[in-house]
């Protein structure tokens, strides 16, 4: 099934994953080494990288929901689908319930707690992906329906590539 939502012939979901996934681990790897006496400033640093990550999750999320909703009823693939979209929705929801508390707070940094619920949304974060990967690699979601091993440039129109090949 081929992307409904691509940049340059790439589907845009995929890309936009990459930066909510990365910002929110690395604020969790801040927060804890604030937590054991890192510099100070982490707390603050780990606050705007969740701020960011869950605005790309955000953006993440509504260019997932095209490919969502093109999946096909009753497939082995839309189930897979919406519980990726549901652990990614946790996920967003415990992370701002984080940012929400260390929003007024007099410090930015997180006490136990909060690290605590952090390390439950990275699991939850890391069963998605490799749900997101299982929609990718094994049920083909996403994927190009003339992918292949020698498949032309997503950047050449469909009539120039069908030239060239007649040509050879």
């Amino acid at each position: 099934m081929e992307s409904r939502l691509k940049v340059l012939g790439h589907p845009l979901h995929p890309m936009l994953v990459m930066f909510p996934v990365g910002l929110l681990v690395t604020a969790v790897l801040f927060d804890l080494v604030d937590t054991v006496g890192g510099p100070d400033f982490l707390g603050e640093v780990a606050y705007w990288n969740i701020t960011v990550g869950l605005i790309g999750g955000l953006l993440a999320a509504a260019a997932g929901t095209f490919d969502l909703l093109a999946i096909p009823s009753a497939t082995r693939a839309k189930r897979v689908a919406l519980t990726h979209a549901a652990a990614n929705l946790a996920v967003i929801l415990l992370f701002a319930a984080i940012w929400v508390v260390r929003l007024n707070a007099d410090s930015r940094a997180a006490g136990g707690a909060l690290i605590a619920i952090e390390v439950v949304a990275l699991a939850i974060l890391g069963v998605s992906a490799w749900l997101g990967g299982e929609l990718v690699d094994r049920l083909g979601v996403g994927v190009d329906r003339d992918a292949g091993l020698d498949a032309p440039s997503s950047l050449r129109p469909a009539a120039a590539t069908q030239r060239i090949g007649e040509m050879q």
